[in-house]
């Protein structure tokens, strides 16, 4: 018997699934009682899940990145869809295929990393050239950039997630350094290359998706000055000569300014042209990804999505009426 996935669930239907547990916590409702509320995760997308009267022993059962075998009744409440659960027991992660529960990038991991390859062998600044290589050639590194996300819940949130935000990004800036000469064009594809390069350590991605102790307590703009660092150090060895000072000082600024603005956790403010492109090209990529799922991955009929609280808004699928195809009068 076929799975039923997250997106084909309905309100009112039953449901016996194996699911992937992406968040747990145990709270304590307006009446003094314990509740079970858990993040269950399929390849198509993720569902809340509620199971009332839960006891700290069934909370202590399983934990986030664990697979859950459960039972229960779906239901809409305040316009999002979760799961009613009778009962969920723990399963033998061994015994359940990743692919059905993480989702997969539209394009293989290899093809990807051969688009990066062209874009980046492009550049004509040997110093760069030789620092993008010494990554690429680094097999324990290119391991983990192609399996990474580039977030746990946000923009690209599945396995090749990274690689995928990082290719769109680049083909990006190789237009927009087409339309502004005054833009050096090395310094950015390096820079987009870079900017989230620390993700492949900060994140934890072997099944659910969190953050290393590393990752919580330094977090990916530090470590990626500090792989920075170390890369451009390997790079001045192999080429025999010292990297570019104010080459690596630029590259560090474009990594740790990449945010933005302060209230979005960057601790500088882009004060380069390269920069300032940087955190446009990477935001727009962000929030195109964001918004198309958010479009495309609900399962309702109605026009509009529910609110959505990282957005801040309802978003507008367009009219069912205007989908249905248009017949030819006889």
């Amino acid at each position: 018997m076929s799975r039923r996935y997250v997106n084909q669930l309905n309100h009112g239907d039953s449901v016996e699934e194996a699911f992937l547990v992406t968040d747990k916590q145990l709270r304590v409702n307006r009446q003094g009682g314990l509740y079970l509320g858990v993040e269950l995760r399929d390849k198509t997308g993720c569902v809340q899940g509620r199971l009332w009267n839960a006891t700290e022993e069934q909370a202590r059962r399983f934990d986030v990145g664990d697979f859950l075998h459960v039972k229960g009744k779906t239901q809409l409440f305040q316009g999002s869809l979760q799961i009613i659960i009778s009962q969920l027991e723990p399963l033998d992660p061994s015994s359940q295929p990743t692919e059905e529960f993480v989702p997969q990038p539209k394009e293989g991991s290899d093809r990807l990393l051969g688009r990066l390859r062209e874009i980046l062998m492009r550049m004509t600044n040997p110093y760069l050239r030789g620092l993008i290589e010494c990554f690429l050639i680094d097999d324990e590194f290119l391991k983990k950039f192609l399996m990474a996300p580039a977030g746990v819940k946000n923009h690209h949130a599945y396995h090749g997630g990274l690689i995928e935000h990082v290719v769109a990004v680049l083909h990006l800036a190789d237009r927009v350094a087409e339309l502004y000469p005054e833009i050096d064009r090395d310094l950015l594809l390096s820079g987009v290359f870079l900017h989230d390069i620390a993700k492949v350590n900060e994140l934890s991605f072997d099944r659910g998706f969190g953050y290393s102790d590393e990752g919580q307590l330094v977090g990916h703009l530090v470590m990626g000055v500090e792989m920075l660092t170390e890369k451009a150090a390997a790079c001045a060895k192999l080429m025999d000569e010292p990297f570019p000072a104010e080459l690596l000082l630029r590259l560090k600024h474009m990594i740790v300014s990449h945010h933005g603005t302060h209230e979005f956790g960057s601790p500088k403010l882009p004060m380069t042209l390269e920069a300032v492109v940087l955190h446009y090209l990477d935001n727009l990529d962000a929030k195109i990804h964001s918004y198309s799922r958010e479009i495309n991955d609900d399962p309702s009929d109605s026009n509009w999505t529910p609110f959505q609280q990282a957005l801040g808004r309802r978003l507008y699928k367009g009219s069912q009426a205007a989908k249905e195809p248009v017949g030819l009068e006889s």
